[in-house]
């Protein structure tokens, strides 16, 4: 019976095993660096806007045409959204980016929630908070996970209206399942 000779292990050498720690430890504080660095960009205000920050001394309105009790406000024309506990004074209002398809001027009911979803645009979104239905497309207030502000969509139809990351926690918050919806012009 022929005798199989064992080939012997192949070791790194030590310049092997240093090259390799000091790539992961590379890795290790670019990533880290990357995190610092969004952690140091200045967070929108509530009143930012995403083409120019109005003067943080004249707080914009809720729109008298809103209705009445605790909602969620949005002006399609403004481009922008107020959460109302009750009354005249919101809790927070913001800017949004509209998708293509927009509700009409109307009172709607938060029908459905979803933690996370793809957005008919492929952008990984969360904080969904769906209100409407426009010609078969749902509209949803939603913020992309990556933080990013969507580009115009070419050729999709799309209901969702995006908000910034602290914006979208802050309407999933607000918005439970049957909270009132008020779209104005």
């Amino acid at each position: 019976m022929p005798i199989r000779r064992r080939r012997p292990r192949r070791r790194l050498s030590p310049w092997a095993w240093i090259t390799a720690l000091t790539l992961g430890a590379v890795v290790v504080v670019a990533a880290l660096a990357v995190r610092a660095e969004q952690a140091a960009q200045p967070k929108p205000t509530a009143s930012a806007s995403p083409s120019a920050s109005p003067s943080p001394s004249a707080p914009v309105a809720v729109p008298d045409d809103s209705g009445t009790g605790r909602r969620i406000v949005y002006s399609l024309e403004q481009r922008r959204v107020w959460l109302v506990d009750s009354g005249k004074d919101a809790r927070r209002t913001f800017t949004v980016w509209p998708g293509s398809v927009s509700p009409l001027p109307g009172t709607y009911t938060v029908t459905f929630r979803n933690a996370s979803a793809t957005g008919y645009d492929g952008v990984a979104i969360e904080n969904v908070v769906y209100f409407a239905t426009r010609s078969g497309v749902s509209i949803a207030f939603s913020n992309a996970e990556d933080g990013s502000s969507p580009p115009p969509a070419s050729g999709v139809e799309t209901g969702g209206i995006r908000v910034r990351g602290a914006d979208g926690d802050a309407v999933w918050g607000f918005g439970t399942t049957g909270t009132t919806v008020s779209v104005v012009e």
